[in-house]
This record gives structure tokens, sequence and C-alpha cells, in this order.
């Protein structure tokens, strides 16, 4: 329940991208535009009896309740139960009221005149979402997988037949069509979700494309090594990897052909130190500053689970003197969180591209990757403990070279 103090305090700091000031008598399909906005958002309240400019105004509808009731019932789609409750006397004479509701496990929407209508809240504004801001939010619900949309333009061609042939002979041990069985390829393609009737899916062309950035300029990472702690003009190297994810391998398992996440690991170990030490007074140990296997699983992860429908927007891979950073673009998906990460919680946003990598053996299955090789791997590599941060519309992975230096006195 909130407290009188709580509410004049809430009254205080006006209006958020959690909090709304109504009065009463507004129409039922403009309070469910309001707890759809919230709802579509991290959830919120709307405080009835208050003006927008923070004027305690009152309540003047008789049944209030029943009223918000019904109207989370009737005029939203799925229907929402709000938190209702009532406080009296915020001023002498003058009762406000509080609907409260939660983030929404499902997209929700306000039904009008027959017509269902999206809102996301803004700021202090409830809008109605572009089409881009729609699929973003339908993919955090996980009721739209973005991986599976087609690729515009693109064909069975636009698939590298050698890297598929890899992937279903060796990788998953199993009969594929001939190489002129181009009906066969197709169905197997289909129903494995790497094309649909009119072209490749997304995944399909970041998987197994001849050139996935032809048609996905966000499918790369975009790489550079600088020389001091922060970004400088004067990297000492900077490039751009581009390709599938997967690689293509001999029939010994030797690479053939990197993906880009050999690329990515390839660069962290040419633009890191190796330092090298005597063991029993005999033996050479050479140690790099990061183990491959938490780059690669922190590289696999963003590139994994990184929201596509972000466009024009690279994963980044940044090498400092004390740290590595693997940024990638989009919020974590489906509620997961980054401590959540470090206890091993498993939630993919893109389920296909998660499967194929873990044939590869790129990720673990009982998801354990992140706790295993990221955290455990690198306080056993050098005592230090990754950084797991979500900052923005971006999550980042942040591995130390070290422990941090002692200040000066």
């Amino acid at each position: 329940m909130t407290t009188r103090t709580e509410l004049l305090e809430i009254v205080a700091n006006g209006e958020s991208s959690g909090v709304e000031f109504k009065r009463d008598i507004l129409q039922n399909h403009e309070l469910a535009s309001e707890l759809v906005a919230f709802s579509n958002l991290e959830g919120g309240i709307v405080v009835l009896g208050v003006d927008d400019d923070g004027r305690m105004v009152g309540l003047t509808r008789d049944r209030l309740e029943e009223w918000v009731m019904t109207t989370c019932r009737d005029k939203i789609r799925p229907g929402i139960i709000p938190f209702f409750e009532t406080i009296r006397d915020i001023q002498p004479g003058v009762d406000v009221a509080i609907v409260r509701v939660p983030r929404g496990f499902n997209v929700h929407s306000r039904w009008h005149n027959n017509r269902h209508t999206y809102y996301i809240r803004v700021g202090t504004q409830s809008r109605e979402p572009t089409p881009e801001e729609l699929s973003r939010l339908f993919q955090q619900r996980g009721t739209f997988r973005a991986e599976l949309r087609p690729v515009s333009g693109s064909t069975i061609d636009d698939l590298d037949r050698r890297r598929l042939k890899d992937y279903f002979e060796r990788v998953r041990q199993q009969e594929i069509p001939p190489d002129d069985d181009e009906a066969g390829w197709r169905t197997l393609l289909v129903n494995t979700e790497i094309m649909v009737d009119v072209g490749a899916t997304l995944s399909g062309i970041l998987l197994f494309g001849i050139a996935p950035n032809r048609f996905l300029p966000q499918a790369g990472i975009d790489a550079a090594a600088f020389p001091g702690f922060e970004k400088d003009y004067a990297a000492r190297e900077r490039r751009a990897l581009r390709g599938p994810l997967t690689p293509l391998m001999d029939r010994d398992g030797a690479v053939r052909e990197a993906g880009l996440v050999e690329q990515a690991v390839e660069f962290v170990r040419r633009n890191t130190p190796i330092t090298a030490s005597l063991e029993d007074a005999t033996r050479r140990i050479e140690r790099p500053a990061y183990p491959d296997e938490a780059v690669r699983e922190a590289v696999v992860n963003a590139l994994v689970h990184r929201d596509y429908l972000l466009a024009n927007t690279d994963v980044e891979l940044a090498i400092y003197r004390d740290r590595l950073e693997i940024i990638s673009p989009g919020r974590l998906p489906n509620g997961i969180t980054p401590e959540r990460m470090r206890a091993g919680t498993r939630a993919a946003r893109n389920q296909l591209l998660k499967d194929v990598m873990r044939d590869y053996g790129y990720l673990e299955h009982m998801g354990m990757g992140v706790p295993r090789k990221i955290v455990r791997g690198m306080r056993e590599h050098n005592g230090t403990d990754p950084d797991l941060a979500e900052e923005g519309e971006r999550f980042i992975v942040r591995l130390f070279a070290g422990p941090p230096e002692p200040e000066d006195s």
C-alpha cells in the first residue's frame, strides 16, 4: 500500500516514464492507453484525481474502482488486472486513487472502436510505436522471432553450400540431398528454418550467408585495439570483421575458412601480449592476457543474443591497455539481468542461432558458459572479476588484463 507521504513525494516529483497524472473524468479508452503504455514498458502508475501540473483536484466519479477494472477488462487486450487503491484526505476533503500495472508478460493493446492500437511510454508521453519499435517490443516479450523473418531479395544461392554441407554432414551427421537436387535442398533448409518459401531467413544469412553484410549491414564486428585506456584515433589496429558466423572446416576438423568467432578471437590474440614464465625452472609456460575460452564465450554471446532489429549497428570489440570490451546492441532479452547471467539463467532472443552455434560446440548445453568460462575462467586466469553491464540499449562484457594497479599515495 502507498502511504500518504509516499504519494505526496510522487506528486512532488511530477510525471515520468512510470507516473502519469489524470483527472478521473477521462474516457475509459484514454485510461486504457496510459495503462497499455506502462505495461508495454516497465510498468507504472496512473494517479487519478491529480492535474497534469500536480494540483490535487480529487475524485468525482462514482464506483471508480469498478470502472477502472471494467476498463482493464474491456478496453485492453489481453486484459490486465491492476492494483487499485484510494488515498483518503491527501488534502482536507480530497481523495485520490492509484492504478498500478506491472510490466506485462505479453504485448498489450487498447481495444477501441473495433480496432487494436499499441502504445509505448516515452518519457512522460504515451504514444503509438513505430513499426520498428513494435517489432522489437514483440521480440522482447518472446512473441515474435525476428531471426525467422525472410531477408528481402535473398535466395538459396546466397547461402554457402559448402558450409551447409559441412553442417549437415559433419556436425549433424545426417544425409543430405545431391548437389543437383535443388528441391531437396530447399525442403531441407525450409524444414530447418534456414529458409522460408520466399528466401533465406535472417538466421540463415547470418549463419551460412556467402556475404551476410550485403543484406544485413549489422551482421559483423567492428574491432579496434587502442594503446591506452580510452578510444584513440591512433589505434594499433582497426578491422571490420565480416562473414558468416559459422566456420568452414576440413574433414579432419581443421578450420579452412574462419567464421566471425574465430576472426574475433584471432584479433584479440594478435593485439594482446603474451607473458612467459618457467615452471620448475625447465618448462616454459606462455600465458595470454585473456584466455581464449573467455573471449570466445563473450563473442559468441554477443553475436547470438544481440538485437538484430537494430540495423546499422555492429557488435563492437575494443581492446584497451587494461581491459577488453565486447558490446552487443540491444537490451538483454526476456527479463534476463547481468546477475541472472552470472547464475547461469538461460534465455534466447535468437533461438535458431543459439541452437546451431551450440551444434558447433560454441555454447554449452546447460547454458553455463558465462559463469564457467567467463566469470570463473577469468578468476582462475588472473584473479579478476569480469564486468557484465546493461547500459542503455547495449550489453557490455568487460574482461580485465589484471587486478587494478594501486593508486599512488
